[in-house]
């Protein structure tokens, strides 16, 4: 299989993340999103035109969800709860995070520059900064369920956005934040999402 990622794109860092929690052989196709051709290049692969995209064979998967489902599939399902109650929460709260906390994502694009933490007080940032307390609240503890899954590797990445702007959460939530921070492969991503920059 291999897996087309974009510089700076969350979203393919999410994609690969679960590929290694899935402990699947993928190899990396790494388009540079800054060049000017960058679109071009992707369609010459995937016909969305966008990252993350898995070419298996005869087929692509063009869009994070569905590739983290086709990983959870090749996995026996390895990255959602064995408990039905809780894969169905994981799943909505993995589709929660893929279509929406937009106005965070428009204050705080991902970045690996250090920044000034966000000032914005603004209806809209700080509504999404409750949703996610109460959703991190809601974690297990060192991960959102028993062991380690998409969900975790889902919001990973926005936990490390959070810390960029200066953001960490009260109580329960900030361990979960914290434990995300600490979170092996986290780490591994965020090396990735540099190495995919050189």
């Amino acid at each position: 299989m291999n897996l087309l990622v974009g510089t700076d794109s969350t979203w393919s860092l999410r994609a690969w993340i679960c590929s290694q929690l899935a402990d699947l052989d993928i190899s990396l196709q790494i388009i540079d999103l800054t060049r000017a051709d960058y679109k071009a290049q992707i369609l010459n692969v995937s016909p969305s035109g966008l990252v993350p995209a898995l070419i298996n064979d005869s087929f692509v998967i063009h869009d994070s969800l569905a590739i983290v489902e086709y990983f959870n599939e090749c996995s026996k399902g390895s990255l959602f709860p064995s408990d039905s109650a809780e894969r169905a929460l994981a799943r909505s709260l993995c589709a929660e995070l893929h279509s929406g906390f937009t106005n965070f994502r428009i204050k705080c694009p991902f970045t690996l520059e250090k920044v000034l933490p966000l000032s914005d007080s603004s209806n809209g940032i700080q509504s999404e900064i409750f949703r996610l307390e109460s959703i991190f609240e809601q974690a297990h503890l060192p991960y959102m369920f028993e062991s380690a899954g998409a969900i975790d590797a889902f919001y990973a990445i926005l936990a490390f956005r959070l810390k960029v702007y200066g953001y960490h959460l009260n109580g329960k939530a900030g361990d979960y934040q914290e434990s995300l921070l600490n979170w092996s492969y986290l780490k591994q991503a965020i090396q990735q999402a540099k190495n995919w920059k050189t």
